[in-house]
């Protein structure tokens, strides 16, 4: 019986040998830089982000067999995301997740790029990004921060290219209204210089 566990354990950490390997570590792990961000912007916390990146990375080596060529970049930060998703679910309250509520947007011209370097501080747009609901911080870290293409994002979190397009704007608007917020005692000054 132990034998049997032994090599079933064995079994588990060598998945991968010779070629398999190192395509593994030519193909994904060069994401490991997106991995890890992306991880650390959904779960706000770089501890935990690192263990779940981690813990991707071991998801996604076991899996490796069964990866057909594509977008090694969309299929890690596919599983990531799930990694994240599920941490969050074991380990945050409900509460913690905010649904969106088109009512409370403001519909102004201002755009989050413009209203970032007309503060000039990146510590107003990290906490406004932080205060945005997961699935809309996942979406333009994604898209902004990572560069991926609406084909890629669409891949990664399982939605239509239409869903990403228009859950990015409202990301978007949302991060707009939350830097406009924090800009407060400024936003003349802010309104001004757009």
């Amino acid at each position: 019986m132990l034998l049997v566990v032994q090599e079933k354990a064995r079994e588990r950490l060598d998945v991968l040998e010779g070629e398999d390997r190192a395509r593994f570590e030519a193909t994904v792990l060069p994401h490991l830089d997106a991995a890890f961000n992306l991880a650390r912007w959904l779960l706000r916390s770089r501890a935990d982000a690192e263990d779940v990146a981690q813990d991707a990375l071991l998801r996604a080596f076991r899996a490796f067999g069964t990866y057909r060529s594509g977008n090694a970049r969309a299929w890690l930060l596919q599983i990531v995301r799930n990694a994240c998703f599920t941490w969050l679910h074991q380990n945050r309250r409900q509460e913690e997740s905010v649904e969106f509520d088109e009512n409370l947007m403001p519909q102004e011209a201002e755009n989050p790029e413009t209203l970032a370097i007309a503060g000039n501080n990146r510590e107003h747009l990290s906490r406004a990004l932080e205060s945005l609901p997961e699935s809309f911080r996942e979406i333009l870290v994604l898209r902004e921060l990572e560069g991926c293409s609406y084909k890629e994002i669409s891949e990664i979190t399982s939605r239509p290219i239409g869903t990403v397009m228009s859950s990015l704007a409202r990301a978007r608007q949302q991060l707009r209204s939350a830097l406009v917020q924090q800009n407060a005692p400024h936003a003349k000054e802010v309104r001004r210089a757009l």
